[in-house]
């Protein structure tokens, strides 16, 4: 969405801290007092309230509130206080829709006369700013469009107005200060562009005292401009149309939203209503609202909304978990349904977004089923067999009423059946032209087709080089360079160069400024690898590439403008693809007057792009390769259609294929308001191609586009038949304005309805369907009609060479197996979040599990009881550190001292562990543990081990000793003694130590030891591992490990110590070393 609406209050807010002295505004004082607000608190933060007279008027959106008796003038707070007081939370009824008022703007009273009063406004067009003026304002000016005078300015790289035409356009019937006023309006147009504004109105607008005062103002932000004017906005709120209530739940949703790259949106539209939808596509979303409306369920229409652009699988988790968590807050005594539904996705794993909603699906089983909530899906696209399989499963194992179809079924006929209006046939099962089918040749077979009315070209023609400097944009020799690394679009380009037969390629190379440096990548063509050069200087790879003349840009909307502009100084490109959506509109309108001025077709922003069957595809148009073939986009046919929705575009392929001779080219201009090129641009291109013999459009509500082929075909601009259908007649069905999916599906005015549109077209005598459900009988009824008459000419079809299927995605639809290189069983991090021994990472923080809880599910795949998680951390409290002598902190030391990073120092420190250094634990561990199951008495595993000539592992300590016993120690068996069911090698040992300080007092069980035995007794008598697994822990390093994770936070200490006292290069003293040379005669 781009232009949206926001408040009174946060638009006098940009203006009181944008609008300089030098303008002569006014300051705008006010309040802002909305439901639950504490007058006292409001009092205190603004003290005129108590002091002036006032002026209170609601703050939602509403227009006309004057003649609405919606504004209380020149009173006291009391009479304010008690105004508000009567019309808070109280029902209210504006035109169609009914609502509660609940924030008002409270400001002082300016005393003026009605001669003082002006009217200004400012909107935004395709390749102007229109300004408005009037002398006069306020409640009663009428028609301001015929009264008032206009200045419009063209949009330039540097948007401005001078002062004297301001004066000599604007200002000639006003008979006050001009130069005041002109200087105001000057200024307030700067910051129009400044600040992002789509559409200004001030009425009335005061000019008394010498000062210009903004009394009613109405304005709307372009919201996809939030990264360039975050600073200047600050943080600005987008309300909902009067008459609808604002859900923390859409909220939710557009937080999520503005995080990601692929769209999500909700709108609620009645909380209470049994109508639900989950649809996949801004145009779909828009056609399944219109069908639902057309059948008569537009009052039990719960909400709108879209996901789309390749969600992942935990946001489409977390917008289904969202959506059921509304629909089942209340239950209908009719029950609910649930429409999941959306066209043929162009480049969205449709089993991936699935999974996220099966997963919701499944947490609300018991709801679903008490409400009597029934699910109707309708999908397609990559992996979509896969979706609707896993969609089937839930739906059985559920035991929920869950209805699945794919592509072989009108994309909007779930619709009919989930409201009753037409029979549920038996669920389909997938066609035999499943994805994976596309490896073999004659795959594509459709079976006996109808010869009479399929018209197949019998090869395909390259298009030859007079058309395409006609105005076609592509032929089968067309060459693009692709901005950005997308991998997966390009090797979707090359698989339909290779079926299409090209000769070569059409990509010839990429560009990425992100590179290190110019390099090249690997990809298939057919069976065979080539290699495509990546270039990190879009110069170098113009220069290198000279025949390329289309760019396809994949770069994000914060620099899709600058390396559009960056592309069009280069004279070879006629042709650029702007994928990115939300790109303001600022600068989508320069790009369009630079594209115009260099003679650039510029098809986008947000677009998937276009195709031209048998010659090229930009990106990811027209899916996956089985609905490439399935659609027969390797060949051209008759028709050629263009249409806002990408994600349409391919339910178009779909539809046109099965009702005709097929696609001859389709273009999707994109959805934002202002598409670089339009609807006419594509039209007249295909009206000029003798190839092409009927036309498709598919327009929607908002713009004025649509008239313009109102006015061609009249005039017989547009001889060719055509078919056409605006999606969004539901708009008309609402009681507030809702912005659908795409930026510009917003009707501002009646004429831009998609009612008033179809109307309008069939009028000027083009082909309308009465909704969209017949858009595909319509075609193949013109089509026919034109096979008839001879116009086109059956052809046999020529079947397409096969394709092999990338691997990665045949492992993905499960096509294939091999085994894997590596086992995991301890942690996963492929689905809606990381996995610990398969406990999600969320739960692990809620239980509060802690270092040891961690351990216990890495180490040992299981949870351990909270008192051996605590001996876990205790052990790695204790080990942590133990002064810098020691061997490994001294190396730990000489290494960060010699400038080594962290993890070389790290590893200096970590290598000294062995037998010697810290390594005891396995060592003590198995030495005790094999005498006690031995059954040696402790005075015989001494003499046993003395006579091997053996120390015992874990006994012993330079320092410590009986006299002086180690703290560490105490813990370690204090602990144990108290929390574990038995320490039967830890008594044992401490029975050893007995015996060996009884010899000499420093032969003490160290912490080594300690650790090592208590370990062991954990293992065996804390209940949670059996004998075997208890002994493979032992063996396998696992108490080495305790030791290697504690000491590692030691080590780190050092080095950071080291780092922070800027301790130079280590020379070890010639003093602290013994020089002991053997003594050689000469």
């Amino acid at each position: 969405m781009s232009a949206r609406a926001i408040s009174e209050a946060s638009g006098k807010r940009l203006l009181n801290e944008q609008l300089g002295v030098e303008t002569g505004a006014g300051t705008c004082r006010f309040a802002a007092f909305e439901s639950g607000d504490s007058w006292e608190k409001i009092e205190n933060a603004y003290p005129w309230l108590k002091t002036e007279k006032l002026v209170v008027k609601p703050d939602q959106l509403i227009k006309r509130r004057g003649k609405l008796g919606l504004i209380k003038v020149n009173v006291d707070l009391e009479t304010v206080k008690s105004w508000i007081s009567e019309r808070m939370d109280q029902e209210q009824k504006i035109g169609k829709a009914s609502g509660k008022l609940k924030k008002f703007i409270i400001e002082p009273f300016l005393a003026h006369q009605q001669s003082e009063e002006a009217y200004v406004c400012i909107y935004s067009q395709r390749d102007k700013d229109v300004i408005l003026f009037h002398h006069e304002g306020g409640v009663d000016i009428g028609d301001v469009d015929s009264k008032a005078s206009r200045l419009e300015v063209q949009v330039e790289e540097t948007m401005q107005v001078s002062l004297e035409s301001i004066k000599t356009t604007l200002l000639t019937q006003f008979t006050g200060d001009k130069n005041l006023v002109g200087k105001f309006i000057q200024g307030l147009y700067k910051q129009y562009v400044n600040l992002y504004f789509t559409y200004l109105e001030i009425n009335p607008l005061v000019v008394t005292g010498g000062k210009v005062y903004i009394l009613d103002l109405a304005a709307k932000l372009d919201a996809t401009a939030d990264f360039v004017c975050r600073a200047k906005w600050g943080e600005i709120e987008y309300p909902p149309p009067f008459g609808r209530d604002a859900y923390p739940e859409e909220a939710y949703i557009a937080d999520i939203d503005a995080k990601t790259g692929a769209s999500l949106k909700l709108t609620i539209l009645n909380a209470k209503g049994r109508i639900w939808t989950m649809v996949a596509g801004g145009g779909a979303s828009v056609i399944y609202s219109d069908t639902i409306c057309a059948l008569g369920g537009s009052d039990e229409l719960a909400n709108y909304g879209e996901y789309s652009g390749a969600p992942s699988e935990q946001q489409t988790y977390d917008y289904a978990k969202t959506l059921l968590s509304l629909m089942t807050r209340e239950a209908h005594p009719n029950g609910k349904v649930l429409i999941i539904g959306g066209g043929i996705a162009n480049f969205t794993n449709v089993a991936a977004t699935f999974k996220g909603i099966t997963c919701a699906l499944q947490e609300y089983q018991t709801l679903i089923k008490s409400q009597n909530i029934k699910i109707f899906v309708r999908r397609a696209g990559p992996n979509y067999q896969e979706g609707l399989r896993g969609m089937r499963d839930v739906g059985k194992n559920l035991e929920i009423p869950l209805f699945v179809f794919g592509p072989e079924t009108h994309m909007t006929a779930i619709v009919g059946m989930a409201l009753e209006k037409r029979n549920v046939p038996n669920e389909v099962e997938p066609a035999e032209s499943a994805t994976a089918n596309f490896l073999l040749p004659g795959s594509v077979s459709d079976g006996p087709q109808e010869a009479s009315t399929k018209a197949e070209p019998a090869e395909i023609t390259p298009t030859s080089a007079e058309s395409v400097s006609a105005g076609q944009l592509f032929s089968n020799g067309t060459r693009a360079i692709i901005w950005g690394l997308q991998t997966r679009a390009v090797q979707g380009m090359l698989d339909f160069d290779y079926v299409c037969r090209r000769p070569e390629p059409s990509v010839a190379a990429m560009v990425y400024p992100m590179v290190g440096g110019d390099s090249k990548q690997n990809f298939y063509w057919g069976h065979k690898e080539i290699l495509i050069p990546i270039y990190k200087s879009m110069a170098d790879a113009m220069a290198n590439h000279p025949d390329v003349d289309v760019m396809v840009n994949f770069a994000s909307l914060r620099s899709a403008y600058d390396s559009t502009i960056e592309c069009m100084e280069f004279p070879q490109i006629k042709t650029i693809a702007i994928i990115a959506e939300g790109i303001p509109e600022n600068l989508t309108r320069k790009l369009i007057k630079t594209a115009e001025a260099k003679n650039v077709t510029v098809i986008g922003p947000a677009t998937v792009g276009g195709v031209k069957p048998g010659c090229f595809k930009i990106g990811n148009t027209g899916g996956m390769m089985d609905n490439i073939l399935h659609s027969k986009l390797y060949r051209p046919g008759s028709v050629a259609y263009v249409s806002r929705s990408g994600g349409m575009s391919n339910e178009l392929n779909n539809i046109i294929s099965h009702q005709t001779n097929g696609v001859f080219e389709g273009v999707a201009i994109g959805g934002d308001r202002y598409p670089c090129s339009t609807f006419m641009d594509h039209l007249l291109r295909y009206e000029a191609n003798p190839d092409v013999k009927m036309l498709v459009l598919l327009g929607e509500v908002g713009g004025t586009e649509e008239y313009k082929v109102c006015e061609a075909i009249k005039s017989g601009k547009l001889k060719k038949p055509i078919v056409s259908w605006c999606i969004g007649t539901c708009a008309d069905m609402f009681s507030t304005d809702v912005q659908f999916g795409h930026a510009g599906a917003s009707a501002g005015a009646d004429e831009e309805t998609a009612t008033s549109k179809n109307a309008a077209l069939k009028s000027a005598g083009a082909f309308v369907p009465s909704s969209f459900d017949e858009l595909g009988e319509e075609i193949h009824r013109v089509y026919t009609e034109l096979v008839k008459s001879g116009v086109i000419v059956p052809k046999p079809e020529i079947p397409p060479p096969p394709v092999p299927m990338d691997y990665n995605w045949a492992r993905e639809l499960g096509l294939i197996r091999k085994p894997a290189s590596f086992m995991t069983s301890i942690c996963d991090e492929r689905g809606q979040e990381l996995l610990y021994a398969g406990i999600p990472i969320t739960e692990v923080f809620r239980q509060d599990m802690g270092i040891g809880g961690v351990l216990s599910l890495l180490w040992f795949q299981r949870r351990l009881p909270p008192y051996a998680c605590k001996f876990l951390e205790m052990c790695l409290m204790i080990t942590a550190d133990h002064g810098p002598a020691v061997s490994g902190a001294h190396n730990t030391i000489v290494c960060a001292r010699a400038g080594k990073d962290l993890v070389s120092s790290l590893v200096s420190g970590l290598l000294t562990i062995g037998d010697r250094f810290g390594g005891a634990l396995d060592g003590a561990a198995n030495m005790f543990t094999e005498a006690f199951d031995s059954n040696l008495i402790p005075m015989e595993f001494v003499n046993k081990t003395r006579k091997e000539g053996r120390l015992i592992m874990g006994i012993g300590h330079r320092v410590k000793s009986i006299n002086n016993p180690d703290k560490r120690v105490t813990l370690v068996k204090e602990f144990s003694k108290e929390n574990f069911p038995k320490t039967t090698l830890l008594d044992y040992a401490l029975e050893v130590e007995k015996i060996t300080t009884s010899k000499k007092p420093n032969l003490i069980l160290n912490v080594d030891g300690c650790i090592a035995v208590c370990f062991v007794d954990l293992l065996r008598h804390s209940g949670c591992f059996t004998k075997d697994e208890a002994e493979t822990y032992i063996k396998t390093g696992s108490l080495n490990g305790m030791f290697v994770l504690g000491r590692s936070i030691g080590f780190i200490g050092h080095f950071l110590d080291q780092k922070r006292l800027k301790q130079g290069l280590y020379r070890h003293p010639w003093d602290d070393i013994s020089y002991v040379l053997p003594e050689i005669n000469q």
